[in-house]
This record gives structure tokens, C-alpha cells and sequence, in this order.
């Protein structure tokens, strides 16, 4: 894992999967961030050049062999970020910023995530997208996770399943071990809340993909629904 580390406080996770083509502007970005130290792509079993993209672009990359889901994928990154810490024998661990692989240009407007963190009036931030794209059908999912994190925890996010996080190591500790695959957000927010930690959400001019609503994008929103379900069935 040949690692391009700048100092900076704050460590870059992304999640990847046959993101090729907007991968490099993704790591391009979110390496331009203030207190952006290092930048990690973890390649969730792509089947295209996603790794050797994110690679050239200047990213630390890990790969899984295999599909392994977002949760794992998001705990690759953090043990890779951990092991960078080590080596450079740093006083204190970095924060954990995770970015969705497919934003592109507008990851560079993910500063505002990081500042309460860094400031230390947040445990965890949560992107609010300022513009909103139509995500055919996706609301169904969202509706669920939104109505559990308001039973679990008396909490209403304004977007429960938004990946866009900022969190403190001590934060990311305290809620592992994550969630299943896409319901690694939801347990997230409930975990910490019921530990008493504090999160913020903040309203960012970030922008990912549509997920559309063929066949494929379809079936991605039903294994969404059934892993935020399983998340919310083990927090009853």
C-alpha cells in the first residue's frame, strides 16, 4: 500500500467499486482539502481499472478480491489509515473523512465536514446535500432508515443514508464493529447517539450519480432496504 502522506490531521476514506471514470477526479479533490494528510481508496472487488486509476491519481489503495460491502470496505480504509498513522509514529490517530468514490470535482467542497470535527464540537458530521438529484425510487429506503434512527434514538436526520461522514478516531472505535454493507450509515448514527456522542449535520455543495431505475439500480435499492433493515433489526 504505497501511501502518499502529507501530515495534515485528517485522513480520506473512499469506498470504490467500477469507478474508473470518476475515480482520479474524486482522489484529485479530496487531496486538495485543508488538513488532508492522506487519501485511501479501497476497491471493493472492481471489475474495471478503478485500483490503477486511483493509484496514479496519488491515492493509498487497497483492494478486496471480492465484493465484500460498504461496512467492510469502510473498515479496510480506517485499519489502512491506522497502519499509515503507525508508521509515521504519530502522537495522535487522524480523523476519518469517508466521500462516496463517485463525486468527482465537488469532493473538494467537503471542507466544511471536517471543521467541527477538528474544532471539537463534533464527533461525527453528516453531509446535507445543498442540491438534490432524483434518485428513482430511493426514497423507500431512505423512509425507512430516517423513521428507525427517529424510534432507536428521538433523532430525525434530514439524510439518514448520506456516506458523506466526518468522525473523530475515538468515534469510529466506539460504533465498531460497522454495520453490513448499506446499513453501515444508519447503525452508525444510532450507535453514537446512544453513546451519547455528538453529530452535526452540515449542508454541502456536494453531487454524486443518480442511481436511475433500471433493472440494476433497482435491485441495488432492494439490497440497500434489506441491509438497512437487518441494521435496524440487531438495534431494537
Amino acid at each position: 500500500m504505497p501511501a502518499r502522506s502529507h501530515g495534515g490531521d485528517v485522513a480520506v476514506v473512499i469506498a470504490a467499486r467500477n469507478e474508473a471514470d470518476r475515480i482520479a477526479a474524486t482522489v484529485t479533490a479530496s487531496a486538495g482539502l485543508p488538513g488532508v494528510g492522506l487519501v485511501v481508496v479501497v476497491d471493493d472487488g472492481s471489475r474495471d481499472a478503478t485500483a490503477a486509476v486511483a493509484q496514479r491519481a496519488g491515492a493509498a489503495v487497497m483492494r478486496h478480491p471480492g465484493n465484500r460491502g460498504k461496512g467492510a470496505a469502510m473498515e479496510t480504509g480506517a485499519e489502512a489509515t491506522r497502519l499509515v498513522d503507525q508508521r509515521e509514529d504519530r502522537d495522535t490517530s487522524r480523523h476519518l473523512l469517508f466521500l462516496d468514490a463517485d463525486l468527482g470535482d465537488t469532493a473538494g467542497q467537503a471542507g466544511p465536514l471536517i471543521d467541527p470535527v477538528i474544532a471539537g464540537t463534533a464527533d461525527m458530521t453528516i453531509a446535507v446535500f445543498a442540491a438534490t438529484v432524483k434518485l428513482g425510487g430511493h426514497g423507500l429506503v431512505v423512509g425507512l432508515s430516517g423513521a428507525g434512527i427517529r424510534r432507536a434514538t428521538g433523532w430525525q436526520p434530514r439524510q439518514p443514508l448520506n456516506g458523506q461522514r466526518c468522525l473523530t478516531r475515538a468515534a469510529f472505535e466506539a460504533a465498531r464493529p460497522l454495520a453490513h454493507g448499506w446499513g453501515v450509515e444508519t447503525a452508525l448514527t444510532i450507535d453514537l447517539l446512544r453513546q451519547g456522542l455528538r453529530i452535526t449535520e452540515v449542508e454541502v455543495e456536494l453531487a454524486h450519480r443518480a442511481t436511475g431505475t433500471g433493472l440494476r439500480a433497482q435491485l441495488h435499492r432492494a439490497h440497500q432496504l434489506t441491509d438497512v433493515a437487518r441494521a435496524l433489526a440487531a438495534r431494537r
